[in-house]
């Protein structure tokens, strides 16, 4: 999340609409909280600091929770609210729940970011979400993902038949993966924001959404947000699930989207087209990609298999509904096509090969995704 330029944006109202988005997002998290515990709450104000040896902290004396400038200049939106709720867990223990004979990280706070939905870490270790992620997977399943990533740098071939070869072949060790660990009692899960808190998503957002829950093992749920830049609540989608999964769909997530834009990008020269338009192709691309990986399932996996990746997550639902207690299914339109463009769309996605590993350096090429 990158602070705007002067000449966009004065530094005291981008400051003023951090500080916004800072109680906004305190009082969804409060909203969490029985009616007695939220009550025992008083808002307290917000500041910024360049702190270096902290992500934020709270101040019982100020009444106030202060967080790290850099961290909010350089990082996305649910890594600052995430170290929020952290703060916001230890106001809770200290103001209500009777934490001032105890240790920082005690009992209380431990009570309180469970009641918040909050990690813990969050500020304690000093690391961001992100680069949390890459170590909480821990070593203990790395050798199946950097076999997954290799499949996925063979996708690079320009041999067509070979490219798609290894990246259906991915995906099989992905799922096979992923059936494997659903048999352990207790597994560890994280959730992760794509894209950017906005007013307004459009159509293809849902579609590419889906796709990821149906076919890439998370969960996903379209959760408030602060918008920043508009200085106003929007949303954004959420995913949930074991980090690795979490990590392929969000390479999944970022490969397509990007795609996406540059073969629209290609298409519409010399053309003067409509942004409904942009919207059935980029919807075209994704369910061409869709009917490549629904029919390497059906043609590739054993019906016991297919049974258990529809039978879903139950340890994942039950994180999903503590995280999120209060959910509602909304339906939405199909929205205007041109079927033509559309075709075009899934032509292109029926061709499309998801290929490089998640961290992989090295130079683009066609099938690669593009550098940001």
């Amino acid at each position: 999340m990158n602070r705007p330029t002067t000449e966009e944006s004065p530094a005291r109202e981008w400051e003023r609409r951090i500080l916004l988005g800072l109680a906004h997002e305190w009082e969804l998290a409060c909203r969490q909280l029985e009616s007695g515990y939220r009550n025992g709450l008083q808002k307290p104000s917000f500041r910024l600091a360049d702190m270096t040896s902290r992500l934020g902290q709270w101040s019982p004396a100020r009444r106030e929770i202060c967080l790290s400038r850099q961290l909010v200049e350089n990082h996305p939106w649910d890594e600052v609210r995430e170290v929020l709720r952290h703060e916001t867990a230890h106001q809770l223990a200290e103001a209500v729940l009777n934490a001032s004979d105890q240790p920082p990280h005690g009992p209380a706070f431990q009570q309180a970011c469970l009641m918040l939905r909050a990690d813990p870490a969050a500020s304690a270790s000093h690391q961001p979400l992100r680069a949390r992620l890459k170590d909480r997977d821990g070593n203990a399943h790395r050798g199946i993902q950097n076999r997954i990533r290799k499949l996925l740098s063979l996708a690079q071939s320009a041999n067509v038949h070979e490219a798609e070869a290894a990246m259906l072949k991915a995906h099989d060790l992905m799922t096979r993966h992923h059936l494997d660990a659903l048999q352990l009692q207790k597994r560890d899960f994280v959730s992760l924001f794509l894209g950017q808190p906005a007013l307004r998503h459009f159509r293809e957002a849902y579609f590419l959404a889906n796709l990821l829950q149906d076919f890439y093992f998370v969960q996903g749920i379209w959760v408030s947000a602060f918008v920043v830049d508009k200085g106003k609540p929007g949303r954004v989608f959420e995913i949930s699930g074991t980090t690795a999964n979490v990590e392929q769909a969000a390479y999944v997530f970022e490969f397509i989207r990007r795609f996406t834009q540059r073969q629209w990008t290609l298409y519409c020269q010399g053309q003067r087209l409509k942004r409904f338009q942009q919207s059935d192709f980029a919807v075209g691309i994704i369910e061409g990609f869709r009917s490549k990986l629904q029919a390497a399932v059906t043609n590739n996996a054993s019906p016991e298999i297919q049974a258990l990746v529809k039978a879903g997550d139950p340890q994942l639902s039950r994180y999903l509904h503590h995280r999120h207690p209060h959910t509602q299914t909304i339906q939405r339109g199909g929205g205007r096509q041109d079927p033509s463009i559309y075709e075009d769309g899934c032509a292109l996605g029926r061709d499309l090969v998801i290929a490089r590993g998640i961290h992989q350096a090295g130079n683009t090429s066609r099938r690669r995704l593009p550098q940001a």
